[in-house]
């Protein structure tokens, strides 16, 4: 293992809630246990400005860590509450995320250390594993890139703004070929002819 690979990783924060220290595991494939856990988004996880899990609020943890031959193998759930707004209208939406968290953490002298780059597998550093990377990337891979207040929002009228759900189905506007418009100017409807 080259030397810069050794001191490329930075420490983890023992004192995060995100951050698992993996000692009690040892290194004996087959080890494992349980970890339940409330952490706090340290900022927007998910797509910042449409829908994401807001700053502060609880992301349930419900993981499993084994102890493998080339690191430490977490898996499980990871569950948040979403905010953000309807592609389509605009009005505020909740909801709630729960995604699937099956992530290796290799030791720092394993095989897949040696074989992989550094930004392809996340490493165990001083046995402590930071899993605020991985539940960010797996709730960006989750959340809809235009999410809906509703599957069948009708979204805004393109000409006065106002919700197409509140206008309802008589809505129109009257349009005018711009070409026209100066004829419109000079001989106005309200003139009775």
């Amino acid at each position: 293992m080259s030397q810069s690979r050794k001191t490329s990783s930075a420490r983890p924060a023992v004192s995060s809630p995100w951050v698992i220290d993996t000692r009690d595991l040892g290194r004996r494939p087959g080890s494992s246990r349980a970890l339940q856990r409330t952490a706090p988004a340290t900022h927007d996880i998910g797509l910042e400005g449409v829908i994401a899990i807001p700053t502060g609020a609880p992301v349930e943890l419900d993981l499993l860590l084994e102890s493998v031959v080339e690191g430490v193998l977490v898996s499980g759930t990871a569950t948040g509450p979403l905010a953000g707004e309807c592609s389509r209208c605009l009005d505020p939406i909740t909801d709630e995320v729960s995604i699937e968290v099956t992530e290796l953490f290799a030791y720092p002298d394993s095989a897949t250390d040696e074989t992989t780059d550094d930004d392809e597998v996340p490493r165990l550093v001083d046995d402590l594993v930071d899993l605020e990377p991985v539940v960010r990337d797996a709730v960006v891979l989750a959340v809809p890139s235009a999410p809906l207040c509703t599957p069948d929002c009708p979204g805004l009228c393109p000409d006065c703004g106002g919700k197409w759900a509140e206008l309802g189905p008589d809505h129109a506007h009257e349009t005018i070929d711009p070409r026209w418009a100066a004829l419109q100017e000079r001989f106005p409807r309200d003139q009775g002819h």
